[in-house]
């Protein structure tokens, strides 16, 4: 993942006193039995894990059964959760890693980085787009057409996840597994070209940041002159989205700059800053649950959802009812049978009495 990243989770591991030499000369004692949270870390992954499939599964079932695909605001969302489950589907494999060390090896490391990113970055790029198509509807009052909107947001979508798997294929192919010791392996990235780096958080995080900010600050000044409700409830459901996005990732971010630009050499200090990096990340990966609990908010969200568990329920119903009269009708049958048989039997045994 990150450089800061490794650089944290190696530092978590060391708890020996022994000193550590440098060509100058230069002695730096390492820290003794530095906290580490691996094992936290890790049933928290699985946590985040299973509430974003179940939360995204639903989102895409009620998507798909009861919305239209084509409205713009659902063509996002359907976006959005796709982005978060690339991106929760990577979380099962750090997990593992926290808890022993890196075991699946080169490829799977280079692969999983890379869905990592593109889970990141098109969430990003996505909430801009969502925000441009916003600022474009309510300020500028374009495009006239729904057509001409509909295909802006397709090129949109589309356009995000090119840029998403464009960025995300340096990251992959500067992340190799290192060996630290005979049996201890770990999924790192280089820290060679820090330029690149920071040149990649600006464009694809705080750029984006600035836009939304931009374009917010204008919808707000023109949704609170406007009389359309409708509009006022689109914008404010975007709005939460996007909020807690940044709410989610920013602390993350800025951390992971900072620790980029400075390296602690007081262990207390290490220490706090390894934790206060565990936090941040714990609440940067949980924003991909968080998605389908704002969607919760809606009414006719929760509508839809009600509707597909009871279409469940009412099927697996239906199915007992089918069954049961299967076999109600199989026992009238089955009773009506024997029934004719003994008439049957009696009639024989009264004809055989009349002939002798």
């Amino acid at each position: 993942m990150e450089s800061a990243f490794n650089e944290a989770a190696s530092n978590d591991t060391i708890n020996a006193t022994v000193p550590d030499y440098y060509d100058g000369g230069e002695v730096e004692y390492l820290c003794e039995e530095e906290m580490y949270f691996g094992s936290i870390n890790a049933a928290f992954f699985f946590l985040i894990f299973i509430f974003s499939v179940i939360g995204n599964g639903l989102l895409l079932c009620v998507l798909f059964c009861y919305e239209d695909k084509k409205k713009v605001t659902n063509l996002f969302v359907l976006n959005l959760a796709c982005s978060d489950l690339v991106f929760t589907l990577t979380l099962p494999f750090w997990a593992i890693d926290f808890l022993s060390h890196w075991v699946f090896g080169d490829f799977a490391c280079k692969f999983l980085i890379a869905a990592y990113f593109v889970g990141l970055y098109s969430s990003v790029i996505l909430l801009t787009a969502m925000t441009v198509d916003r600022f474009a509807t309510v300020v500028l009052q374009w495009p006239s057409s729904l057509v001409k909107r509909q295909r802006c947001a397709m090129g949109a979508c589309a356009l995000a996840w090119v840029i998403s798997i464009a960025a995300c294929l340096s990251d992959a192919i500067n992340t190799k597994v290192e060996v630290h010791r005979e049996d201890f392996f770990t999924c790192e990235a280089s820290t060679e070209d820090k330029l690149g780096y920071y040149l990649q958080v600006s464009l694809l995080f705080f750029l984006p940041f600035a836009i939304i900010v931009f374009c917010y600050s204008a919808i707000l000044r023109t949704v609170l002159h406007a009389a359309t409700r409708q509009k006022h409830r689109t914008v404010v459901v975007v709005l939460c989205i996007v909020v807690v996005f940044f709410m989610c990732w920013g602390p993350y971010n800025m951390l992971i700059f900072i620790l980029s630009l400075y390296e602690p050499q007081d262990c207390n200090v290490r220490e706090r800053l390894n934790l206060t990096f565990d936090i941040f990340r714990l609440l940067a990966y949980s924003h991909c649950c968080m998605n389908p609990m704002l969607y919760m908010l809606s009414q006719k969200f929760r509508r839809h959802l009600v509707c597909l568990l009871h279409c469940g329920n009412a099927k697996r119903k239906e199915r007992e009812k089918e069954k049961s009269i299967g076999q109600s009708t199989s026992n009238v049958i089955q009773h009506a049978a024997v029934k004719s048989l003994d008439v049957i039997g009696r009639n024989s045994a009264e004809l055989l009495e009349l002939r002798f």
